[in-house]
């Protein structure tokens, strides 16, 4: 098929109307009228011959081809948009670009303020939008890169993409301050038989030290599972559960919540925080700054820490 045969103006509608599962929401966004967005939507569905939204009581849903649509749909406008957005020059003082990280709790909160702060000094225009990191996104990488401008966490997911580094990390196991049977240590027989709080458990969705603690034969009885690095001190207070969790985290938890980090009882290896973006994006100028600035946000930020104490969280 042609693109010359194709009204792409259909494709932003398609992608409004997938976003809002509704005629008259889609009509707003786009700033069009109802009968006109409802006339789109008839010759999308006589293009791809499906519904697309169905009716079910007093709402829409979408199709099993409109859920497979839709995130092709989202990364060829957002590629549209990037087309047309393009600069002859980049100037961050003047850009007004909107720059887009896929990244986890933990990395927004150890790099999250300092990017958003030196972004707001040297480009005071533009904007950044902190995209939360899931399974879905990691292993369709190549794919989500054409719609975003970086996607930041640890080596041992991604291969084939352009890199950089970022910091390393150390891992810490955490557990209540309430939890007796723990004393200034734990033992890696501890760790067998207690029970886990986990992040982003899956087939290729887990932290590097968990896959490296199963390979040394420790095999985690799973209590808790959570997408959010955030949460996991908050569901270790209080109870006998144990979690690995990263070291700059763990400095930053509250005092009063009542939690202790403890050395790993297993050579566990550091984490090395990175970031991946797609080759097309390679010699892109604002891209090239984007990249500039998190390195130099990284590297300001792992030396306030590294020339601090402590914080309350280790006990």
């Amino acid at each position: 098929m042609h693109l010359t045969s194709l009204d792409l103006n259909l494709l932003v509608t398609l992608d409004a109307l997938l976003e809002h599962r509704s005629v008259s929401r889609a009509a707003e966004q786009m700033g069009l009228s109802q009968p006109a967005v409802s006339a789109q939507l008839a010759r999308l569905r006589r293009h791809f011959g499906d519904d697309l939204l169905a009716r079910f009581g007093n709402q829409y849903r979408l199709t099993p081809l409109a859920v497979q649509l839709r995130g092709r749909v989202r990364t060829a406008v957002t590629g549209i948009e990037r087309v047309f957005a393009a600069e002859p020059d980049f100037d961050p003082a003047t850009t007004a670009r909107e720059f887009s990280l896929v990244i986890s709790d933990y990395g927004v909160a150890v790099l999250g303020s300092a990017l958003a702060a030196t972004l707001q000094r040297e480009a005071p225009d533009a904007r950044v939008r902190f995209i939360a990191n899931t399974p879905a996104v990691v292993d369709n990488a190549a794919q989500a890169l054409t719609g975003i401008d970086l996607l930041v966490m640890p080596h041992g997911f991604i291969d084939g993409l352009p890199h950089r580094d970022l910091h390393r990390d150390e891992w810490v196991c955490l557990v209540s301050g309430e939890n007796t049977d723990v004393g200034a240590t734990l033992t890696v027989d501890q760790l067998r038989t207690m029970p886990w709080v986990v992040s982003y458990h899956g087939p290729t969705a887990s932290t590097p030290a968990a896959r490296q603690m199963r390979m040394l034969g420790i095999e985690p009885r799973i209590q808790v599972v959570t997408e959010n690095f955030l949460t996991v001190p908050a569901l270790v207070a209080g109870t006998g559960r144990v979690a690995l969790l990263q070291q700059r985290l763990a400095e930053r938890i509250p005092a009063d919540l009542g939690v202790r980090a403890l050395p790993c009882p297993f050579d566990a290896s550091p984490l090395v925080e990175a970031y991946w973006w797609h080759p097309m994006y390679e010699h892109d100028p604002g891209h090239r700054y984007l990249r500039d600035l998190l390195s130099r946000v990284s590297a300001e930020v792992t030396a306030d820490i590294q020339g601090t104490d402590s914080g309350p969280g280790q006990k």
